[in-house]
């Protein structure tokens, strides 16, 4: 029975250690988003990996020859307990899948909200204020729109620190 298991890699060699593994037969999930990159006053976008430094594999362990991905170059190792790799729990790799757009990359804008949308702050210094969603982050930080002192300030908060209103 095919699992997914995750495999540490070396820092910034999450492809490198994709395109080795994949040479070497395995089955191979590295998931990725669009992340903002901002250098010498430029402005882009890029494909990030969703996991720094993570990727996943899936293989039968009774059949696979897990112990080569240890030696691959960009690995460090398969995450296990020291004498066997640890599978992913449940459906884990199906979620981040259905997640990925027409282009495989993972899409985060599946919030409750959209631009204009009422909210309430639930915790912090503007708990219980109402004011309007005005975005997000790739870091799933909000920006809301409060009125505050007789004009608009936008404020930064922490995804589980804003509500539908009541």
């Amino acid at each position: 029975m095919i699992q997914w298991y995750a495999v540490h890699t070396r820092p910034k060699a999450e492809d490198k250690a994709r395109l080795n593994l994949e040479n070497q037969g395995f089955e191979v999930y590295l998931p990725k988003f669009l992340k903002r990159r901002r250098h010498a006053r430029r402005t882009d976008w890029v494909a990030a990996p969703l996991f720094p430094r993570y990727l996943f594999v899936g293989m039968d362990i009774a059949r696979a020859r897990w112990r080569a991905i240890n030696s691959t170059f960009g690995v460090i190792h398969l995450v296990g307990d020291g004498a066997r790799p640890l599978a992913v729990p449940g459906p884990v790799v199906a979620e981040i899948r259905a997640r990925e757009d027409d282009g495989g990359l993972i899409r985060f804008d599946a919030r409750p909200f959209r631009k204009g949308d009422r909210v309430r702050i639930l915790d912090g210094a503007f708990a219980d204020l109402e004011g309007l969603f005005d975005g997000a982050d790739e870091k799933n930080r909000i920006f809301v729109l409060l009125s505050l002192l007789g004009r608009q300030v936008r404020v930064k908060l922490g995804e589980d620190m804003v509500g539908h209103p009541a």
